[in-house]
């Protein structure tokens, strides 16, 4: 039935299209190549081969700044005291390669190596950017930290165990007073600091001025030669989304195929330079390999945002795009759904922000088919014409993209096919297909840690990724690939029965729509299924109160307690049983934690860690004490 029913909306698809408009992107359409295997597993990849890339990224650096000295690489806008922004300051390509020289000549003399790496722990700046780029340019690797390990987490647990895996020769920070509590506590003494600012009390540092006015050696071009294809760049620290941060071996080879592969999937650079607006931690393989990357390798214009998708943050981002017409727009789903409210209702936002986008590009978790309609009907009003949107998967272990969407006319979830050059292996594990991957864009390891290595590749050399999906259409392999979830997510009632979570989280994030901005199921050796929701700044208008009312009175407005206790009548009643069928379901108060490590710096929710450390909220649920508790009526 479900095989039909895709098909049906197949042609639907194919006559609404007829009378779509949408703004020139150039997709790759090549086919898809699937090979049978032995007991249900299947090999996946696309027609089109990987072009030559690159031998390292610098090598572009290097590319645009003689090709096109004056355009603008990177800008931010200029900090003010009290945290406000001001006017912003660029750096070009070739003032970018000629600082980023004098800072790798400055390191070359500091005894660093891939033993003992220059970590990074700041947030998103220009220096940071030139920091990376200096080490990078002479074959010293970076480990960027998340600041949130010194910032939200007093005990240091996070991080101590990341600069223990890498064992820094060097540390950068852009604020050191701000971080002079968290440096003493975890950074060896005899570790070199470089500030752009500030001071550390008890600690001889150098300054960043220092590093940018040194005097380029002629070794720095030796030792950049030096470096190649498998020259470690970076120590990427997974998110801990599922469990503790691992330090994921990035190499140049990895980086340069994966922005090749993207590019030929989504037509990069394109009629259009890239210009993007983002906000995404470099700490983070999608800020800092992925959208950084993409502007870095394609010679475009990375505009920093100050701004993150909260209450507080969101107004920077969006001054920010009101002043800069980007592109493309790549982001996560909380922060398009924000986006998307702010699009209806400020005529300046969407004629500034729409003026020339041609893309947009989500990840890190689905997004919700209200918002992608939003965005879809704004863009419609607006300019009559639809702008696009794309995603796709991957991971820190991928560089990130290995998947890649491919078709104009889809829905949120679905992922399409490997990107040039990946090949896919679906796994059979139990009902679902694990996705495993092999290409050049695959890391090589976990630094300092063979034993995780030997557990996340199969015995064909296939990283085995945990993620789960299934094909949007069996008879249809170039429809591609939809996302079904996590495997390690999903658990057993105390029945047996077996609850598939991606799925379940997905419709339950639909029928919530637009006041739910993520679930975390419960029903670990219990005999129903319950939810808890984290809701969206939304729910105020349904409750019909100030955006200043206090979120319990939120909760206890009317019109909310009408809408969860039909949302849960309509979530029992399309049940098929107990797998999926909620038999409670709770409002959430508190957010979820950073600094317990229940969500990520991208909002990405960590099913386990919520159900840890809200265990006595789990009871409570079950044993019916919740103020917001809403029970399927009989």
């Amino acid at each position: 039935m479900q095989v039909k029913a895709r098909q049906i909306w197949r042609v639907e698809v194919m006559a609404r299209m007829e009378k779509i408009t949408y703004r020139p992107v150039k997709l790759d359409q090549s086919a898809a190549l699937v090979t049978q295997g032995q007991a249900g597993v299947q090999y996946v990849s696309r027609s089109l081969p990987l072009a030559p890339y690159a031998e390292r990224m610098v090598d572009r650096l290097a590319h645009w700044a003689h090709l096109s000295p004056d355009k603008i690489f990177l800008a931010e806008r200029e900090r003010l005291p009290e945290g406000l922004t001001g006017d912003w300051v660029v750096l070009t390509y070739s003032q970018a390669w000629s600082q980023a020289r004098s800072i790798a000549s400055y390191l070359l003399g500091c005894g660093l190596s891939v033993e003992r790496p220059l970590a990074i722990l700041s947030g998103n700046s220009l220096h940071q950017a030139l920091v990376t780029l200096g080490a990078m340019i002479v074959g010293i690797p970076v480990a960027p930290v998340s600041p949130a390990y010194a910032l939200l987490d007093k005990s240091y647990g996070k991080l101590r165990h990341v600069l223990s895996t890498v064992t820094p020769g060097m540390v950068y920070v852009d604020d050191g007073s701000l971080l002079e509590q968290a440096i003493n506590a975890t950074v060896a003494a005899d570790v070199q600091i470089i500030l752009e600012r500030g001071s550390v009390a008890g600690r001889t540092v150098s300054k960043l001025s220092d590093l940018l006015a040194w005097e380029v050696s002629p070794a720095v071009d030796l030792a950049m030669q030096a470096t190649g294809p498998d020259t470690i760049v970076k120590f990427l620290f997974t998110s801990g989304s599922t469990r503790s941060p691992r330090a994921v071996v990035n190499t140049n080879r990895m980086w340069c195929a994966n922005m090749l592969q993207i590019g030929q999937c989504l037509d990069f650079p394109g009629p259009q330079e890239i210009v993007m607006v983002d906000w995404l931690p470099w700490h983070h393989t999608f800020g800092g390999n992925h959208n950084f990357g993409l502007a870095l390798y394609f010679g475009g214009s990375f505009y920093l945002d100050a701004g993150r998708p909260t209450l507080d943050g969101m107004p920077e981002t969006l001054r920010n795009l009101r002043e800069i017409a980007p592109t493309l727009h790549l982001s996560v789903p909380s922060s398009l759904e924000m986006l998307a409210q702010s699009l209806k209702i400020d005529t300046l936002l969407r004629k500034t922000f729409l003026s020339r986008l041609r893309m947009f590009l989500y990840a890190g978790a689905s997004l919700s088919q209200s918002t992608w309609d939003s965005l879809i009907d704004i863009t419609e009003n607006e300019l009559g014409v639809r702008i696009p949107i794309f995603t796709g998967l991957g991971m820190t272990e991928t560089a990130p993209m290995a998947i890649c969407s491919v078709q104009m006319e889809s829905e949120a979830g679905d992922l399409g096919l490997p990107t040039p050059g990946m090949e896919v292996k679906l796994m059979p594990q139990g009902d679902k297909l694990e996705l495993r991957y092999r290409g050049p864009n695959v890391t090589p390891g976990y630094w300092r840690a063979p034993e995780e290595r030997a557990s996340h590749f199969d015995e064909e050399g296939y990283f085995c990724s945990g993620d789960a999906v299934r094909w949007i259409d069996p008879t249809d392999p170039g429809r591609g690939l939809r996302f079904d979830g996590r495997i390690a997510e999903d658990f057993k009632l105390a029945t047996g029965t077996f609850v598939s979570v991606g799925h379940l989280r997905a419709a339950i994030i639909a029928a919530g729509a637009p006041y739910v901005h993520d679930v975390v199921l419960t029903g670990l050796d219990r005999n129903e299924l319950g939810a808890m929701l984290f809701v969206s700044s939304k729910l105020r208008e349904l409750a019909g109160l100030a955006p200043t009312a206090k979120l319990i009175d939120v909760y206890r407005a009317p019109t909310v307690s009408a809408f969860f206790q039909a949302m849960t009548d309509r979530l029992s009643a399309a049940a098929s049983g107990s797998s999926n069928r909620i038999a409670r379901l709770c409002l959430l108060v508190d957010p979820p934690s950073l600094a317990m490590g229940e969500c990520t710096d991208k909002g990405s929710i960590n099913q386990r860690a919520v159900l840890s450390h809200r265990a006595a909220l789990v009871d409570q649920l079950y044993a019916g004490s919740i103020p917001w508790l809403f029970l399927p009526n009989a």
